[in-house]
């Protein structure tokens, strides 16, 4: 049986010895980001975690439109909108600006952008 075979799916293959190798270890030590920036990219990245936020995302990232919009278009109400978008502001993925009666949103800036752009590359590969 290859090692391959040898660790079920949930397993992940480990080395077959127990050698240090200090550098590497001192390396990652000294560029790992402090432990509130990692707390704050793992809720980033929770606000991905949503089939309706990435839908909403998506929306977003083809036009600027208004609550009633994304309703219609994600077949929605717009109250569920509505909670999704404030957790997608909270996260600083898109803004909103008013043009008289509606509220129209927006990706927050180019960075969200990418993200999504890369994530799909990703995922079509």
């Amino acid at each position: 049986m290859s090692a391959e075979k040898m660790y079920s799916r949930t397993d992940a293959p480990c080395c077959d010895v127990k050698e240090v190798h200090e550098d590497k270890v001192r390396f990652v030590h000294d560029n790992m980001p402090p432990e509130d920036k990692l707390y704050d990219l793992a809720e980033l990245f929770k606000a991905f975690g949503d089939s309706t936020r990435i839908r909403i995302l998506f929306a977003l990232f083809e036009a600027e439109i208004c609550v009633c919009d994304l309703a219609e278009s994600l077949n929605m109400t717009q109250s569920a909108i509505s909670h999704q978008l404030r957790l997608l502001k909270q996260a600083g993925l898109v803004s909103g600006r008013r043009e008289g009666k509606q509220i129209i949103y927006f990706l927050a800036d180019d960075h969200v952008r990418t993200i999504i752009a890369m994530g799909l590359e990703h995922i079509n590969e």
